[in-house]
């Protein structure tokens, strides 16, 4: 049985976040979650030596994750990207947890990227129009603005220890 099938929004935000931990922790690094439910910018924190990063965690059971769409007017899709942009401080980084597909003894796919990779990758969605949504990998329909191109994840943003350094890096 395939694990989304089971998962209301809080079972996929909880499961993200406590998968996003891990993750960390088998990595070597420190982690501490934040107190309280919807805390603003962020769920955890992650230390290694004296870098220290704010990671927000946003789980998905659908292949894609809306982070802009309270920010749209109009449908300018840069401007909400813009505004979402200013929300997130620096040192913050974004861990896509994806349980899409995924059976429940597997592990979900999961990506780490900063707010601006995001924000570069959104407002190139349905080329270059951008949008609200961040997908996994999607091809645009006949009735879309951005018909038969394609948006995909870049391989360069998925939980690896490498990308962990790299952010760590730049904090």
């Amino acid at each position: 049985m395939i694990a989304e099938k089971l998962m209301t929004s809080w079972h996929v935000a909880v499961a993200a976040e406590a998968i996003a931990a891990s993750l960390f922790a088998r990595c070597g690094i420190d982690v501490s979650v934040q107190y309280g439910a919807d805390q603003p910018e962020y769920d955890l924190v992650v230390v290694r030596d004296d870098r220290v990063l704010k990671v927000s965690v946003k789980g998905s059971q659908d292949g894609s994750w809306g982070l802009t769409q309270s920010l749209l007017r109009n449908a300018d899709y840069h401007s909400a990207i813009d505004a979402w942009l200013g929300r997130h401080k620096p040192r913050t980084v974004l861990c896509f947890v994806q349980f899409k597909g995924v059976a429940l003894d597997e592990q979900p796919r999961v990506y780490l990227a900063t707010p601006r990779e995001v924000g570069d990758r959104l407002k190139a969605t349905a080329n270059g129009r951008g949008d609200t949504i961040l997908y996994e990998s999607h091809t645009w329909g006949l009735r879309a603005h951005a018909v038969g191109t394609s948006e995909k994840i870049p391989v360069s943003w998925r939980f690896r220890r490498e990308r962990i350094d790299e952010l760590l890096a730049e904090a």
